[in-house]
């Protein structure tokens, strides 16, 4: 992760706010807190990392502190730092702040305890089912009254009051900000003391518990909602929906239904729902590694990542775009998230592709388009990575080693596409003298490289992902003492654990409405009748299955982040790919690598309009050139159904085979996918590249010569290149290229 405004620094004013209006499309922007109030974040922040920190390093937490430290710290910060949003959102939430109030003063001042308030509740219910909302409020229920009564004065108070506050100290949050954050802080400490009763006594919890869990529930939603907006809280409200009322759908949804305590019950207090797989992957795995690429960033590592691609590829033909390629692999590898990767080195990337001649649309679309493939390549790859590690059973190290070679294969992809696209426009690379040789770069730097070493180096040893990043972070530390402009003292490592204290956040507000997707799928029974669904629909036919799924993930991640899009996706589908003979880590290998679509796939690509936004280009020209340059995204998941030996399921030789092939194949896509190879490809040359290229992804020796041979044929066609022609025909239409 990256701090956005020393991304951002070398841009001219518009093009700054463009970026940032994009970034906060993935989160709403945060209060810029003073006083008290940020005092107040920046101790949980640090108590966050030093906990997380001490339990991988020093001694593991139970269960109940490992998973509740963070979401109550998660929750209680976000409560603080973001704003319930238009006046409107503001005068319901405080209307929603009244009535916790009310039940909370009406619990002791007007019932005996939470207990009886809830019995009271529960009464009045069965009372409105059977005789009818009229009867039920004609009964002795004077006490609930008291409590709507309550509301009331309360209300009054609390909407001018936040509305005032709100618009006269924007930057700090409003009373029932604080009142939610207190909530939700209670409601998930009594999740960590009660958790030993709560495990003994499921399926028989008491009022409070249920009192506990629907309040805890409405919150997490809340959460989500103040982070990431609408579109992924409305999938959580409609999934709530689908699991209360399963009897009215139709037949192919419907399901018995379930009630609005066992619902609640089921995705707060149980480790299935809010505290389920997402919190559980995240407070193991994702906030730790996040916490080491804040201490990276720091440490001085940014700058080496882009000053030792620019002195290996920045002579050669279109040398700013490889930059750009070989830079986002770097640090996409430690950033998390393909927006902060485009922004992060495409601030400097873009802007030299520009001077270099390329468009701005293209030079926009090459960044997020490799930028992506940070997502692929260990050893962070964002949170999916340790997803499927927790959902498929695998140890993280087995994962990252089956990742590696894919994530090159999709490197290489963009890399030579980006070759034969400035070969086609005639683009040479930046003159000699104005970068430095690559010797002295990497002599001067190569110790940067040593955090990403070490963690990769203990997690294949059989450490566990926590503590590999857990020493992997404290290196950084000493890595930043070898230059003296970059030395961490007590200032900059404060800076890094408030830098990846706030990282955390933006996927943390996930863990609720994640929590209730995955919780109701599981409860009612839905990802068996998805995959029935998907088989049916595919007739059998793996590819068409496949076609569907990319559907399917494609339009969720128009609304969802990809990690969650990626989860709900694996939790619906994986089970259908089985069935079609798929073994359990190539489906999720593909469901992950399709989960990514949206970063760069029209109408939403964040990702490529942040892109768009630095190079001063169109958007939407932008994104669809991006997805020109990702195109390796949907090759590689056939490859994953199709190839077992890429994901190193098979022999030696077969191992060996299937990557000679695919990377010949990949080569032969990159000419393909551009309409060049030493020229403009003609109708019938860019049709026999596609056939090349079918077969030398098929990994057996006869394919594979008959692939080349077809290359070597349109090779030959075009012999008749001559110097200056190549920049000729860019200029030409008449050529019948293929772009």
């Amino acid at each position: 992760m990256t701090e956005p405004d020393m991304s951002l620094a070398s841009l001219d004013e518009q093009d700054r706010k463009k970026v940032q209006e994009l970034m906060q499309k993935d989160a709403r922007a945060e209060r810029r807190l003073a006083g008290p109030w940020r005092w107040l974040t920046a101790l949980l922040g640090a108590a966050m990392v030093l906990i997380y920190f001490y339990g991988a390093g020093v001694q593991a937490l139970e269960t109940q502190y490992h998973l509740g430290v963070y979401v109550l710290i998660t929750f209680v910060m976000i409560f603080i730092l973001y704003p319930a949003g238009s006046r409107l959102a503001l005068f319901w939430m405080s209307l929603i702040a009244a009535g916790l109030l009310a039940v909370l003063a009406s619990s002791y001042l007007v019932f005996d305890s939470p207990t009886a308030f809830y019995d009271q509740i529960t009464l009045f219910r069965e009372t409105w089912e059977y005789d009818g909302l009229a009867a039920a409020w004609a009964n002795d229920f004077g006490d609930l009254r008291i409590t709507l009564l309550l509301v009331v004065p309360l209300a009054l108070v609390l909407v001018p009051l936040d509305l005032w506050l709100a618009r006269r100290f924007p930057q700090a949050p409003t009373p029932s900000d604080v009142l939610m954050a207190i909530a939700i802080a209670v409601a998930v400490l009594y999740w960590i003391s009660q958790f030993a009763a709560l495990n003994y006594r499921a399926g028989a919890e008491n009022q409070l518990d249920k009192l506990i869990s629907i309040v805890g529930l409405l919150l997490s939603l809340e959460v989500c909602r103040r982070v990431l907006g609408w579109s992924i809280t409305l999938i959580g409200i409609g999934m709530l929906c689908f699991g209360l009322f399963g009897p009215y759908l139709p037949e192919l949804f419907a399901h018995r239904g379930f009630s609005v305590e066992r619902l609640a019950t089921a995705l707060f207090i149980t480790t299935n729902g809010v505290f389920g797989v997402m919190a559980s992957v995240l407070a193991t795995y994702v906030i730790l590694f996040i916490f080491f690429g804040a201490f990276l960033q720091k440490s001085g590592a940014g700058r080496f990542f882009i000053d030792l691609p620019l002195a290996l590829t920045g002579r050669s033909t279109g040398g700013p775009a490889k930059v750009a390629v070989m830079s986002s692999a770097l640090f996409g590898s430690v950033s998390g998230s393909a927006i902060a990767n485009t922004v992060s080195s495409g601030a400097f990337t873009i802007p030299m592709m520009k001077r270099a001649g390329f468009k701005p649309h293209v030079a926009g679309a090459i960044e997020p388009a490799a930028s992506i493939g940070g997502m692929f390549l260990p050893p962070i790859m964002g949170a999916g990575g340790f997803l499927m590690a927790e959902l498929t059973g695998t140890p993280y190290a087995q994962i990252m080693l089956l990742s590696v070679g894919p994530a090159m294969l999709y490197f290489l992809a963009v890399f030579f596409m980006v070759h034969f696209e400035a070969k086609k426009a005639g683009l040479v690379g930046i003159p000699g003298e104005e970068i430095p040789h690559w010797r002295p770069v990497l002599r001067q730097g190569w110790y940067y490289a040593l955090p990403l070493v070490i963690i990769t180096a203990l997690m294949l040893m059989g450490r566990s992902p926590g503590n590999a990043a857990f020493w992997a972070t404290l290196s950084c530390i000493a890595v930043s003492w070898v230059n003296r402009e970059t030395r961490m003292g007590p200032r900059a490592i404060w800076g890094a654990i408030q830098l990846g204290a706030r990282n955390t956040l933006v996927i943390g507000a996930t863990v609720g409405v994640i929590g209730v997707i995955v919780g109701v799928i599981s409860l009612t029974g839905m990802g068996l009748k998805f995959s029935d669904l998907i088989i049916s629909m595919a007739g059998g036919n793996l590819l068409l299955a496949l076609v569907l799924i990319a559907i399917a993930s494609l339009v969720l991640g128009m609304g969802v982040p990809v990690t969650a899009s990626y989860l709900i996706v694996a939790v619906l589908a994986v089970p259908a790919l089985g069935e079609f003979g798929v073994a359990a880590i190539a489906a999720h290998m593909i469901v992950y690598w399709l989960s990514q679509d949206s970063n760069i796939t029209p109408p939403v690509c964040v990702a490529a309009y942040a892109g768009a936004a630095i190079a001063g280009s169109d958007p939407w020209k932008t994104g669809w050139t991006a997805f020109r340059f990702a195109k390796m995204l949907y090759v590689m998941p056939l490859l994953f159904a199709y190839v077992p030996a890429i994901l190193l399921d098979g022999t030696p030789f077969e191992i060996f085979s299937a990557f000679m092939s695919a990377t010949l194949g990949t080569i032969a896509f990159g000419a393909f996918a551009m309409g060049f190879l030493r020229r403009r490809t003609l109708m019938h040359e860019w049709a026999i590249l596609g056939a090349a290229t079918f077969l030398l992804y098929w990994p057996t020796l006869v394919t594979d010569v008959a692939g080349l041979a077809l290359v070597a044929l349109v090779w030959w066609l075009q012999r008749d290149v001559r110097p200056g022609a190549t920049a000729a025909a860019a200029r030409t239409p008449e050529t019948g290229g293929m772009g």
